[in-house]
């Protein structure tokens, strides 16, 4: 490996690393998606426990399961492809070069793969977890019970949220380790290739979590939940 490869390598697991503690700096400042998505949750969580029908509720964390359950289908095919790539021997490494990627030596070439393996192995971790946490969830929302007193919807919405916050925070990491797997393909184009695809999924990633219009829209959506919840109490 060159100089270059070190740095843009080094590069890469900084940006992918320091993400999430980025993002905790952002809350704390201004605020980000995922601490408004807090929130909200917890709003959603303690709307359940008043209404006498919850089947709404399930069947939108349902979807939530299926969407997991998918993306933890699609990164198992592509750990495929790739492992069988990264382990088909050097007949299997040869066909890079036919689609413009660096020459360099099959050491090298194996581990660019590796990393790009090691970013979806990653993810599918986080897609399992969270369709874990998620059937866990679903349990507390099926068995809420019939609650008068306010306090109790509160600190019942609290604690099925604070199973349900985790669960589809683990589902973003997932998603987010197909951002940082993009990135790390880049490097089979060569080391200027994986720092540009390590900053650009970096910037693109905290642009949505904080100034994208959806973000925007939340943090709209907050502040009047925040305000009629003042109202209820």
């Amino acid at each position: 490996m060159t100089p270059l490869d070190w740095l843009g390598l080094g590069l890469f697991f900084v940006c992918w690393l320091a993400y999430g503690p980025l993002l905790k700096v952002l809350a704390r400042r201004s605020g980000s998606l995922n601490d408004d998505m807090l929130m909200v949750r917890h709003a959603w969580m303690t709307a359940m426990t008043r209404r006498e029908v919850r089947l709404l509720d399930s069947q939108l964390l349902g979807h939530s399961i299926n969407s997991g359950s998918f993306f933890a289908s699609s990164n198992l095919l592509l750990i495929a492809g790739v492992a069988s790539v990264l382990f088909g021997g050097d007949q299997a490494l040869a066909g890079f070069s036919a689609v413009g990627a660096e020459n360099v030596p099959a050491s090298l070439l194996e581990a660019k793969l590796g990393l790009v393996l090691l970013c979806l192995a990653r993810g599918l971790l986080d897609f399992i977890w969270s369709i874990r946490q998620m059937n866990y969830a679903l349990a507390l929302i099926g068995s809420a019970p019939e609650i008068t007193v306010e306090a109790d919807r509160e600190a019942f919405g609290q604690a099925t949220a604070e199973v349900l916050n985790p669960a589809l925070g683990a589902f973003s990491q997932g998603v987010r380790g197909y951002y940082f797997a993009l990135a790390a393909a880049a490097w089979l184009f060569g080391p200027l290739w994986l720092c540009a695809g390590a900053v650009a999924a970096f910037a693109l990633l905290v642009w949505r979590q904080s100034a994208s219009p959806a973000a925007r829209a939340i943090r709209t959506a907050r502040r009047l939940i925040d305000a009629g919840h003042g109202v209820r109490e």
